[in-house]
This record gives C-alpha cells, sequence and structure tokens, in this order.
C-alpha cells in the first residue's frame, strides 16, 4: 500500500529500544527526512484541512510521531494534544516550530486516555492500518469517540488495498522501484492475505557500497465500509469521505480515503 513506507534504519544508531514497537531510535533517526511525506506541499493541505475541521478546537492527534503534521497545526494556533506508543519519535515532536505546545502522552491509541473533550481526533498517513485486529482497529474508534464531545469529529487518512492488481495465484504488489535518496537503491512491495486481511510491507534498500538492508512491517488493511460499522459501533456516523486532501469524491480509482465520522451519543 503506497504511503506506508518507513525509512530504513543508518548504521551507527544508538541500539533501539523494543518499547518503541515499528518507530524505534534507528527509524525515527530518519523519520522527518526531507521529501516525501514532509514536503511542505504535502503537509500544507493536511493542516488547512484539519485546522478548519478543528473549529477553533481542541484537537488530539493519535499517533503522533514526530510531530510532522501536529506542530505546524500548533504553530496556527490550534490547542492540541498528543498519543504516541513510540517515545523515540515523541522525543522529536518539541524540537519543530509549533512542537513546544503539543502535549504527548506515551501510550497506545487503542486504549490511552487523556483529560478533556475534543473537537477533533484524527489519525493520518495510514497508522490505523498499523493496528493488526479487527478488533484493535475498533478500539481506536471506541477511544477516539471517547475523547470527542457531543458532535466532535473523527478523521482518518488511510490508503485502499491495491487488491485489483492481484492475479490468481499472486499475493504481491510493488509499489515503489526506484533509487533512494542517498544513491542506492530501493524496492517496496506489499504481500498479502487476502482472507485475513492482513498484509506486510516489505522494504529493501541497498547502499551506494552495496550493503542490503531489508525490513518487513505488518498491518491490517479495512475497507471503508468496514469502518463506518466500526464508527458505528462506536456511536458515530459518516460526515464526509474524500479521496484526497483536496476534498475531491472518492472513486473506484481511488488509491486512498480520507474519512470522517460524527459523535452522535
Amino acid at each position: 500500500m503506497n504511503g506506508n513506507e518507513t525509512p530504513m534504519p543508518r548504521t551507527g544508531q544508538p541500539q533501539d529500544d523494543t518499547a518503541d514497537g515499528w518507530f524505534p531510535e534507528s527509524v525515527a533517526a530518519e523519520y522527518d527526512d526531507p521529501g516525501g511525506a514532509n514536503a511542505p506541499e504535502t503537509i500544507e493541505p493536511v493542516v488547512s484541512v484539519l485546522e478548519e475541521l478543528a473549529d477553533g478546537g481542541p484537537v488530539l492527534e493519535f499517533a503522533v510521531g514526530t510531530g510532522r503534521i501536529a506542530a505546524p497545526l500548533a504553530e496556527r494556533g490550534v490547542p492540541l494534544g498528543g498519543i504516541e506508543l513510540s517515545r523515540a519519535t515523541a522525543a522529536r515532536v518539541a524540537d519543530k516550530p509549533g512542537g513546544a505546545a503539543v502535549e504527548v502522552t506515551i501510550g497506545d491509541m487503542t486504549s490511552a486516555r487523556v483529560p478533556g473533550e475534543y473537537s477533533l481526533v484524527y489519525l493520518v498517513f495510514n497508522t490505523i492500518s498499523n493496528v493488526t485486529t479487527q478488533d484493535g482497529q475498533v478500539d481506536v474508534f471506541v477511544n477516539a469517540a471517547a475523547h470527542l464531545r457531543p458532535g466532535g469529529l473523527f478523521l482518518i487518512e488511510v490508503g485502499l488495498p491495491d487488491l485489483r492488481r492481484l492475479p490468481p495465484g499472486q499475493d504481491t504488489v510493488p509499489f515503489t522501484v526506484a533509487p533512494d535518496r542517498r544513491g542506492g537503491g530501493y524496492v517496496g512491495f506489499d504481500q498479502y492475505d487476502v482472507v485475513s486481511q492482513e498484509f506486510t510491507s516489505n522494504h529493501v534498500t541497498v547502499s551506494p557500497d552495496g550493503v542490503g538492508r531489508f525490513r518487513r512491517i505488518p498491518f491490517r488493511y479495512a475497507w471503508p465500509a468496514e469502518m463506518d460499522l466500526m464508527a458505528r459501533i462506536a456511536g458515530m456516523r459518516l460526515a464526509y469521505r474524500w479521496a484526497d486532501w483536496d476534498r475531491s469524491p472518492l472513486t473506484a480509482d481511488s488509491t486512498k480515503h480520507i474519512s470522517v465520522w460524527t459523535k452522535t451519543v
């Protein structure tokens, strides 16, 4: 699923803490590298839509990461908190412009609670798929609803599985074959189990000196209709669904969706 790319660890990094899950220090050290999801032209439309939906806030980001979105949103004056499992990524939030205003709680977004009621809870860049069971994904919806005030909004951005490219007997779809930013090569491919809805993103990087690295990360995909049922379980209903941050309509050719549900109970 294009967009699930996780940077490959550099050599010489401090030893990773297993409590940080799939985003330890070796990954956090590269997470803010320029370009891609960190490009200003990518971040700006995301922040603008979230600012409008926040309606003054306060706002809570699940899986706040290094503050790629939270910090610029806070810099616009939106009161903002975040929940993040990885201490390695969370430690970088305050270093960004606006990041010092983001109150980060270390915890699991399926269960961690923070005080207050929020106008908007959001979860971007495919992170719902890091929760690899249906029950766990339902827990994310329930936890989001628990933080929302009546009429508050829960937003998810997530890629759609590329199953249309799977012929019979094949379970793997490449999403990137290209030189990497340091002069080596990079290959990324997803491997699907269409029965369990589990898949893995696989990342192979070869450095200019010929050293190869491999990283394999588990995910679970859920269709938009399945997420609508998760929202209903949590006491929410669909308010908006777009193909991208420009609010274009979702079509059969869309590669991701941005869905927004409103708390009804």
